[in-house]
């Protein structure tokens, strides 16, 4: 499989994304307004960095999913 190298800041917000989406879903019933903004903030800053426009498209994508996982530390008990 072909490694890219993403840039520091787009690996950050997608793991911040990844990190407000299990928040979000955690709480079904809670008061989700800050949330949902922030989770739409986050997905603008992703979809809409210029890294895509230098690569010719959102097509590894799924790659920058993948090394974010890697990269976020586990969740704490």
């Amino acid at each position: 499989m072909e490694q890219h190298t993403y840039p520091t800041d787009l690996v950050q917000a997608q793991i911040d994304y990844h990190r407000a989406y299990q928040a979000l879903a955690a709480d079904p019933y809670g008061f989700h307004t800050e949330r949902r903004r922030r989770l739409l903030h986050l997905s603008a800053q992703v979809l809409f960095h210029p890294y895509w426009e230098k690569t010719g498209g959102r097509g590894r994508l799924e790659g920058l999913r993948r090394q974010a996982r890697t990269l976020e530390p586990a969740p704490t008990a």
